[in-house]
């Protein structure tokens, strides 16, 4: 669906985007992750079109994503800001939005898709967040899109709305739509996307499947010692950090299993039982800010 190689955008002296290369297949849901200033939103923006790459190849479809005669019917937006007329109603925005659309869905089939059937009569102004954020999801697939880009898609909602707003994405996917989404909500993306990339810096510093990435993050295991006991021998390897709040220890390590399993072994020898064992990877907000904290060190020095 989405293929870019070498992908450089610069402004004057200034590189936002600095050589990067991935893809995106048929199907999945990418999520395209970054620290702010990282050249995500402008990655974004030429795959959607709306600016050209100063070096590198960018194929959306095939397609050099400028060429956005031969790609809109087949996109579909959404943006972190929509400009809604609220005094429409939710079927009137949509009936006035097929004018410009081909091979666009019927109104109530395009309302129903994203459960806004009850609300085919409700002005846009008295919408709340989470139905407005559907209804900009409704007219970004009007036209029945194999691609859709989602920029911030839960920004601003609570957590009821966020969750039906990825319920929706899910749907979408399932039906065999290829979703880019970009979000600052880390555990949205890592519930909703296939694989990932984050950038810093203008460049991909990691990317691949989401079990890829969150294996090379950092994980903990976590546990307490009985009375009496102290954590003298523990196993732990030389990349390993050890903490010791009271009696609860937490190692954090790059192989948790190995290390939890380490731990119990030498329990076991000590003949020592230990209390709530806690073994997990890291999540992807962690590995984000392992990314971020390792570039503020490279900035400061």
């Amino acid at each position: 669906m989405i293929e870019v190689e070498g992908l450089r955008k610069r402004y004057g002296a200034f590189t936002a985007v600095d050589g990067i290369s991935f893809d995106v297949r048929h199907g999945e849901v990418f999520a395209l992750l970054g620290t702010n200033g990282a050249g995500k939103t402008t990655t974004i923006e030429i795959l959607e079109g709306y600016l050209r790459a100063t070096e590198g190849t960018v194929r959306v479809f095939g397609h050099d994503p400028a060429e956005r005669g031969a790609l809109r019917s087949r996109m579909g937006v959404v943006l972190q800001e929509s400009g809604l007329y609220g005094e429409l109603s939710a079927a009137e925005t949509v009936t006035a939005w097929r004018r410009f659309t081909s091979d666009a869905r019927p109104v109530a089939e395009a309302l129903e898709m994203v459960g806004l059937t009850g609300q085919a009569g409700t002005r846009v102004k008295r919408m709340s967040g989470g139905e407005r954020r559907k209804l900009d999801i409704a007219l970004a697939t009007l036209g029945r899109p194999d691609l859709l880009f989602l920029d911030e898609p839960t920004t601003g909602l609570d957590a009821e709305a966020r969750r039906r707003v990825r319920d929706l994405v899910r749907e979408l996917s399932a039906q065999g739509m290829t979703v880019v989404l970009t979000t600052h909500y880390l555990e949205e993306a890592q519930e909703l996307a296939a694989r990932v990339a984050i950038m810093d810096k203008g460049r991909i510093v990691t990317q691949g499947t989401m079990a890829e990435v969150l294996g090379r993050g950092s994980g903990r295991v976590a546990f307490e010692l009985p009375a009496g006991a102290g954590p003298e021998g523990l196993p732990v390897g030389g990349d390993d950090t050890l903490t010791v709040t009271g009696r609860r220890c937490v190692i954090v390590t790059a192989e948790p299993e190995a290390v939890a399993h380490a731990v119990l072994g030498w329990a076991h020898t000590k003949g020592l039982r230990l209390s709530g064992l806690d073994v997990r990877q890291a999540t992807l907000e962690e590995v984000f800010l392992d990314i971020a904290d390792r570039g503020a060190r490279e900035v400061r020095t």
